[in-house]
């Protein structure tokens, strides 16, 4: 009777630790904001971005469906030619489009990059919102280096782990990722998909968070939030 008795005081002492060093993580992180400050040094980049399960060929385009209750969206992102120098580095420019119904909601330019290593870092965008009544709003945009510092949208050896920090700009981009499970399972209309990383993201500056999944060899496939809203993979096609 005793053994059993201990098993489960070593098993509640595990998750005990686990959370306690998962908090003391997030804890570092939310405290040491103003001290965030990555070392970038341009020559330590490549000029492709080929992490399995971030890779970002140019040409290819992505179309995904959200489904929010009633509501619908078509979220098109292509992989541009184009490229950007942010603090040194030549990033890979994202075009990436949220539509209803035919008219344009969100235009996006996102801006990333590779180590070395096998890390991709995300060093910004420049978004544009369309509101009602004509209004444009730029709100969410930042570059590193001007208004915010790179972080890491996808590490190059992922594994369950404390947060990281994927962009940084005060009071506009706040967002944080985690590695929570290797190995899934997930179906969306583009095909079924196993070895699949599962991530949990979310913004310090917003409520909610999000699954994510990558599939390797292709990145994001499905994403569901707690506010109800599943985004999944519809086509691929390169150009």
């Amino acid at each position: 009777m005793n053994a059993p008795i201990q098993e489960k005081r070593i098993g509640g002492l595990t998750v005990v630790v686990a959370v306690i060093l998962t908090f003391s993580a997030f804890a570092s992180i939310v405290e040491s904001k103003d001290l965030y400050q990555p070392k970038i040094n341009p020559s330590n980049f490549s000029g492709v971005v080929n992490n399995p399960y971030y890779p970002l060929v140019p040409g290819t385009i992505m179309i995904f469906n959200e489904k929010d209750g009633d509501e619908t969206r078509k979220r098109t992102v292509t992989v541009t030619h184009d490229t950007k120098t942010v603090l040194g580095v030549k990033c890979v420019v994202v075009h990436d489009v949220v539509a209803a119904d035919g008219e344009v909601e969100e235009d996006t330019y996102d801006w990333f990059a590779q180590d070395k290593q096998g890390t991709v870092w995300y060093f910004g965008e420049a978004t544009r919102e369309f509101k009602s009544g004509g209004r444009v709003s730029t709100e969410g945009s930042w570059e590193a280096g001007v208004n915010g510092q790179p972080g890491i949208m996808m590490p190059a050896h992922p594994v369950p782990g404390p947060p990281y920090r994927q962009e940084y700009s005060p009071d506009i981009a706040e967002d944080l990722g985690q590695v929570i499970a290797l190995n899934e399972s997930v179906t969306v209309p583009f095909g079924s998909f196993t070895e699949c990383l599962r991530t949990k993201e979310w913004s310090l500056l917003e409520s909610g968070t999000d699954k994510k999944w990558y599939a390797k060899g292709l990145g994001l496939v499905r994403i569901e939030s707690t506010g109800g809203e599943v985004m999944t993979l519809l086509t691929v096609k390169h150009e």
